[in-house]
């Protein structure tokens, strides 16, 4: 590439209207980055991009300015103990955008400083997959709002110290978006937009190696379109539809799909979002032979991507949403020559699946094993770490891991899929499958967290009978795991209703939109009595909050939780036990995670291996009691079934006005 860092510093240098120094220092800055990533495409679209960021630049709002100023000065802004996400659907969770900003206390109160509301970019109408098949980036749902609600919305979130995240579509977009029914038509650049093929040569080739997503509703990759005008005059086409017939997806290796995403992220981050969630960010680039997901051009097209964005608008970060192979995931934070050039966020998939195959084993042995294997993320990235999420859970167990552990991986997968179904004899579980494939024996899995973790199940008891036992031991198991999440480093997200430990939400089944989704069990609408009990502890809901709101406080004050710092799994010798260490400077911690309704001993050897001579557990007070004779080496600590224990120096948290 005949273009440097130098000959576009001279390139924009008279055309930066504001602040050209600032521009021009993070051209130097990230311009090697932003051209190494473009060397993707045969014919690099630099000086396009430039005049898309300098426009960007000029426009940038100077409360946007002064927050980059901030970021910059504190890079790992979204990284330290302090970050607390939430995430929720804006209709569900306040009925609009200006209903949101009358929920900002709320949200203080549970310690957060990041929400993500999930998709409110004009969907196509109908079927719209949650809010995935994007009819139009530049607009707001109407029944939510406006562009400008949106904007004022994160001028407010900002005073309050909250970060935004929306999602961003990058795959697809709905077959109604305007570039797409300019490609029906048969019109340019548009028809090189997407991937037409005339017959199912191509097709069928491709599909030898590509997994269905939604072998329910959308079997296949592809979909014939009647309507789609030809090159030389004639009709119809195969469009290749990863997810639905009616989401299309793009061509990435058009510059032009690159330029017009690139123009879509730089408007929405000038109206004041935060953090784009890069949705379905694997399968960009499709290549025969493979399934199409984690291609290394992926990587350097999101490098290229972040790279121009960092220079127009640096205090926005990127989330990837790529639940894929642990053995992958690394790649989307960065390694090898994309180390720390990539995304700053990703989901910890991993973490998820192996939280909830711990309690329905009560066994911690292929948590550990799977938590152990996969690379170290860059100390500038972030993971979000998490319980559940909007989606269905995939029970994305390795089989290497598995048999590492003496399980067959099948077999294992089947039995997580009865279990939180609740058809396994002794489940605790109240969900539903989704999605099984006969073919593949994968079956996934829809719920609300505290339905899962058995809370539904112990209130009809405790309904029928007064005993609360059952109800004790879902709320152990619901605080358990948010202790893990919290405690692991990263950004741990709440999802909307689980605070207060709201079950299945079966209303879906009365919308024929949804009715077809169980995925929407887990998608129930706010409780706004649930959330004014809040602060009622002899409520299931309150007890549920003011656990986790203490998890957010105490968190807070303990630097040793920086996501810089990477959790190891050890093996303590006891099955129940999921223990974490955290080697930081400040001093070290170990969380401490009975993942079993019964006992379980630590050594005292690995409390004391761990450089803390005087454990405390912070997150409920007290110094555990060290238990048989001998040298502090010697003994053990019993710990409580689904106890959750952040042991570390007393001084190691910092006092709460600091």
């Amino acid at each position: 590439m005949s273009v440097d860092v130098t000959a576009l510093v001279e390139q924009v240098r008279e055309r930066a209207e504001v602040d050209a120094r600032s521009l021009t220092d993070r051209i130097e800055r990230w311009g090697d980055d932003l051209l190494a990533g473009l060397g993707v495409f045969a014919d690099p679209p630099v000086a396009r991009v430039m005049d898309l960021v300098v426009a960007a630049h000029n426009a940038r709002r100077p409360a946007l300015r002064d927050l980059d100023r901030r970021r910059l000065l504190r890079p790992d802004w979204f990284s330290g103990p302090e970050q607390v996400g939430y995430v929720c659907y804006t209709d569900r969770f306040a009925g609009t955008l200006e209903g949101v900003r009358g929920w900002i206390d709320y949200l203080r109160e549970l310690g957060v400083t990041y929400l993500h509301l999930m998709p409110l970019l004009q969907p196509r109408e109908g079927p719209d997959d949650g809010g995935y098949a994007v009819q139009d980036y530049r607009t707001v749902r109407p029944d939510l709002g406006s562009m400008d609600d949106l904007e004022k919305l994160t001028d407010a979130l900002h005073e309050a110290g909250i970060a935004l995240t929306l999602d961003l579509v990058l795959n697809h977009v709905a077959k109604e978006h305007e570039w797409a029914r300019a490609a029906v038509r048969g019109e340019q650049p548009y028809r090189d937009y997407f991937l037409f093929f005339p017959d199912r040569t191509l097709p069928d080739a491709y599909e030898r190696t590509l997994p269905e997503i939604f072998p329910d509703f959308a079997p296949g990759s592809f979909t014939w379109e009647e309507d789609v005008v030809r090159a030389d005059g004639s009709r119809g086409a195969w469009v290749w539809t990863t997810f639905n017939s009616f989401q299309w997806d793009l061509d990435w290796s058009n510059p032009d799909v690159f330029c017009e995403l690139l123009d879509v992220i730089l408007f929405l981050a000038n109206i004041g979002v935060d953090c784009l969630r890069l949705d379905a960010i694997a399968f960009l680039w499709k290549r025969m032979g493979t399934n199409c997901q984690n291609q290394p051009e992926v990587h350097d097209i999101v490098q290229a991507l972040r790279a121009a964005v960092r220079i127009a608008a640096p205090g926005v970060i990127f989330k990837a949403e790529a639940i894929v192979a642990p053995e992958d995931l690394p790649a989307y934070l960065g390694t090898g020559r994309h180390a720390g050039k990539v995304c700053d966020l990703a989901y910890h998939n991993s973490l998820m699946v192996q939280l909830w195959s711990a309690l329905a084993t009560g066994s911690a042995e292929l948590a550990r094993r799977a938590l152990s294997v996969p690379p170290p993320k860059p100390v500038s990235a972030s993971w979000t770490t998490y319980v559940r999420c909007h989606d269905d859970i995939g029970w994305a167990i390795s089989d290497a891991d598995a048999a590492a552990v003496g399980l067959n991986g099948y077999h294992h997968r089947s039995f997580l899929a009865a279990w939180y179904d609740g058809t396994f004899p002794g489940s605790f579980a109240r969900g539903e499958v989704f999605q099984a494939n006969p073919a593949t024996g994968d079956a996934r899995t829809s719920g609300t967290l505290a339905s899962l973790a058995g809370l539904e199940a112990a209130l009809e008891l405790s309904d029928r009978t007064g005993q609360t036992h059952d109800v004790d031991l879902a709320l152990g198991r619901i605080f358990l795991v948010h202790a893990v999440i919290y405690g692991y480093g990263g950004i741990p997200l709440l999802y909307m209703g689980d605070e207060l430990g709201l079950l299945n939400d079966h209303s879906y089944l009365s919308d024929p939109k949804l009715a077809e989704d169980n995925r929407w069990l887990h998608r129930p609408w706010m409780d706004a009595e649930a959330a004014a009990r809040r602060h009622d502890p002899t409520t299931v809901g309150g007890r549920v909050f003011a656990g986790l709101a203490h998890l957010a406080r105490l968190r807070a004050r303990m630097p040793s939780i920086h996501a810089a710092v990477e959790s190891q799994p050890v093996d303590v010798g006891s099955g129940g036990l999921l223990v974490l260490r955290r080697r930081h400077p400040a001093g070290n911690l170990l969380g401490i995670y009975n993942v079993s309704a019964t006992w379980q001993h630590l050594p005292a050897v690995h409390v004391h291996s761990s450089g803390i001579a005087d454990p405390w557990e912070h997150i409920s007070g007290f110094r555990p009691a060290r238990e048989g004779a001998g040298g502090e080496d010697e003994g053990f600590y019993a710990v409580p079934p689904y106890a959750a224990w952040w042991l570390a120096a007393r001084d190691a948290a910092a006092s709460p006005s600091a």
